[in-house]
């Protein structure tokens, strides 16, 4: 899908072919402009050759039918991947990338192994989202929620992934309510200021993990730059500043971080108002000897921190059996 030079080709029409051509590609999410036959033919078979729609990407769905997996290959041939959730409340959730490959290499995650490639475009990043819109339109169902949880740091893609952020909570676009978009960030906290000063109601995530800078450190080496107590009073001032809560998402790893100690010292840190910690069952991962918390420990975990009174949920696990951890599917070679 490239659509850059769309205002350029339609400019010397009238207005309302832009108009239109948009709500082709965000609303009507047409993958193929000569479906458009509204349009004249000879401007489908520019735009076809000019601005072609089509994403080209290979998916994978998991036996219980609740997330799909798919690796899009870019205009450039690089691979990225996005995951689409199916909540049995109804919510849709597409969990998109924001750069090809990652420069962190957090010890847990896949996309870490594959290196930093470079930083997604906002449009990249929007037609992750169009695709499963598309997937879904075929079944009368919409996308209703939207997380930049994927390939990727946002925070270190800030502008673009901002831009993009728009433009899937535009109205005339796709119309996502900004309520309904997620940004996590392993603490980037020059983004996180930037972000306290857009005014949006997009919400803000802390991928945490780890609840002492000992421990973090040896799982995200990020976080000697950015240590957990910066990371908090930068969170605090966020708080402050907006009044909006803030996710904290804590991957549970047997044996890593789902002790008691790391639980009683996770409950001591969380204890502030809107701060909320979503808990999450690992997905093993190629190349490391992690494994998810056993059902046991994870019972303990809980038991500590509401003993503590956090508030806190447990994330329903989503496509064990399709690898939906970041980077599995966009760094597999045929």
């Amino acid at each position: 899908m490239n659509i850059d030079k769309l205002p350029k080709i339609l400019e010397a029409l009238p207005k309302y072919r832009l108009k239109q051509a948009k709500e082709i590609i965000f609303k009507k999410l047409i993958s193929d402009w000569n479906k458009a036959t509204f349009l004249p033919l000879s401007l489908r078979q520019e735009l076809n050759e000019k601005c072609p729609l089509e994403i080209k990407a290979e998916t994978i769905i998991s036996k219980k039918k609740d997330s799909i997996k798919a690796r899009i290959t870019l205009n450039d041939g690089l691979l990225i991947e996005t995951v689409l959730m199916r909540h049995k409340d109804g919510r849709n959730t597409v969990c998109v990338s924001s750069q090809v490959g990652c420069s962190l290499g957090c010890s847990f995650c896949a996309t870490g192994k594959m290196g930093f490639k470079r930083d997604l475009k906002p449009i990249e990043i929007i037609e992750q989202v169009i695709f499963f819109a598309r997937y879904l339109k075929k079944g009368g169902k919409k996308v209703t929620n939207v997380t930049f949880m994927g390939m990727g740091e946002p925070f270190l893609n800030y502008d673009n992934v901002m831009k993009a952020a728009r433009i899937i909570n535009t109205k005339e676009k796709l119309n996502i309510g900004a309520r309904n978009i997620s940004i996590s960030t392993a603490g980037i906290i020059e983004g996180i200021e930037k972000f306290s000063k857009e005014g949006t109601q997009i919400n803000l995530a802390i991928s945490l993990h780890a609840p002492s800078n000992e421990l973090r450190s040896k799982l995200m080496p990020i976080n000697r730059k950015y240590h957990l107590e910066r990371i908090l009073a930068t969170v605090d001032a966020y708080i402050k500043k907006t009044k909006r809560q803030v996710m904290f998402e804590y991957l549970l790893i047997k044996n890593i971080n789902d002790t008691e100690y790391c639980a009683r010292d996770l409950a001591r840190i969380m204890k502030k108002p809107l701060y909320y910690v979503n808990l999450i069952l690992y997905n093993p991962t190629a190349g490391n000897n992690f494994l998810p918390s056993t059902p046991e420990r994870v019972k303990k975990f809980k038991e500590i921190l509401r003993k503590n009174k956090i508030i806190f949920s447990q994330r329903f696990r989503f496509g064990e059996d399709i690898k939906a951890a970041c980077g599995q599917f966009a760094g597999v070679k045929n």
